[in-house]
């Protein structure tokens, strides 16, 4: 394994992170459980950054990518292509989007792009609103639009960008507030914000839950606020799910509608997609409107998006996860894990938050008062000391002291009840 590190280290760039003090290579999966190459066996919490949905080596998937493979593997946008027309359909279905129209990428990053181009295209301006905290991508525009310092390289950006309150809780200004009262607060910082920005907004992007931030957010029904507000102004709002759709939160299949209610009845305007629809394969996506997809006025195609082999195995993947009610199962699986750790009682759990299997556990500096003092060694020791109990998590947040679970949504019980027990007893190890 050490000459594997060091090629790795020898010929890709220095900023590639790499967890845990000895990297592991994994080498095969099934189900929820993956094996290194020195054979070692760990129950999988964080699915490759959310992007295992369903299982690894999911037969249904396995056999759509096969069966393609043997006929064709690549053709692009400019023939027809069958196989990325049905899964078209397929995510246009379940969208919640009017007459929605789907435009396949190869990951969340280009996802994302692309939903700016068109809403910065449409508005006629290139400035974008979005939440402190929150992370789009890695590519030039998205990290131009990231609220994160940790994951924003440069300041340079083809856009103006304001950033407003609204991303978390637990560290927020308005943390003491009730919801109604942290809601009201956050839509009086949009609405000053917006009396002062110079110009027209493009658009408001945000994640309903920040997945990079440490699966963080406001509470339900504000995203939904804020889109009253904007739509007075006639300002686009573009809901980044690519951590957080296809039920993954258990209560709802896009994280967006759980800011919908009888009150704020507002639907993005544009959608965003990627990671877990694929179950591994390079898939991403967007979805909106018809005038607001068919703003462009130039010509374009996309040499991999939508590939056959992709969009095959994507739509496998997503007929699995409804016709098996893995939403449900989301919904079932995940108050066990929150409540295991909820009861804990750990000196140095600052927050556990999240839905249904996106769970994040906030870990603090013991006796620093609240919401305590991040503690981003101890994130990394309770990862080192999980991974030796056999059990692969995340961590993120601002300052990297947030534990990120999230396991393929076909787990099971007895999956949930062995992950929590390696977890806990991995956070009383490095309690000080």
């Amino acid at each position: 394994m050490s000459d594997l590190l060091a090629r790795t280290r020898a010929v890709l760039p220095s900023w590639l992170a790499l967890y845990y003090a000895e990297p592991i290579e994994i080498d095969r999966g099934e189900g929820r459980r993956v094996w290194d190459a020195d054979g070692n066996c760990y129950l999988d919490f964080f699915g490759g950054i959310l992007t295992t949905m369903t299982a690894h080596a999911l037969p249904e998937v396995t056999k759509a990518v096969s069966d393609q493979a043997g006929r064709i593997i690549h053709s692009s946008t400019l023939y027809l292509n069958r196989p990325m027309v049905e899964l078209a359909e397929q995510i246009a279905a379940v969208s919640d989007i009017p007459d929605a129209k789907v435009f396949l990428t190869t990951s969340g990053t280009e996802a994302n792009d692309t939903a700016l181009l068109l809403a910065s295209s449409l508005r006629g301006s290139n400035q974008i609103l979005a939440l402190r905290n929150s992370y789009h991508g890695r590519s030039f525009s998205t990290v131009a639009i990231t609220g994160n310092r940790s994951w924003s390289p440069t300041s340079l950006s083809p856009f103006q960008v304001y950033y407003v309150h609204g991303g978390q809780q637990y560290r927020s200004p308005f943390a003491g507030l009730s919801d109604g009262e942290y809601i009201a607060a956050c839509v009086a910082d949009l609405k000053e914000l917006l009396d002062h920005a110079g110009g027209d907004i493009a658009a408001l992007i945000a994640e309903p839950i920040q997945g990079v931030g440490g699966f963080t957010s406001g509470p339900d029904g504000l995203l939904g606020a804020f889109a009253e507000v904007l739509r007075e102004r006639g300002i686009l709002w573009i809901s980044d799910e690519v951590q957080t759709g296809w039920g993954r939160t258990g209560e709802h299949f896009w994280g967006w509608q759980a800011h919908r209610d009888d009150r704020h009845r507002a639907t993005p305007d544009i959608v965003t997609f990627a990671k877990g629809v694929g179950n591994g394969l390079s898939m991403g996506g967007v979805i909106a409107r018809p005038e607001v997809m068919d703003c462009l006025h130039a010509n374009s195609i996309s040499t991999f998006g939508g590939s056959p082999l992709t969009a095959a195995g994507a739509l496998a993947n997503l007929r699995y996860l409804l016709d098996h009610k893995l939403q449900d199962n989301a919904a079932r699986q995940g108050p066990t894990l929150l409540a295991g750790l909820r009861e804990m009682g750990s000196p140095i759990v600052g927050d556990v938050r999240g839905k249904g299997l996106m769970i994040g556990v906030e870990l603090v500096r013991p006796d620093t008062g609240s919401p305590g003092e991040p503690a981003p060694e101890l994130a990394s020791a309770v990862l080192e000391a999980a991974k030796r109990r056999g059990l692969l998590v995340g961590k993120g947040g601002l300052h990297g002291n947030v534990l990120r679970i999230a396991p393929p949504l076909t787990l099971t019980t007895d999956e949930a009840l062995e992950g929590l027990e390696a977890l806990v007893a991995s956070i009383e190890e490095v309690t000080p």
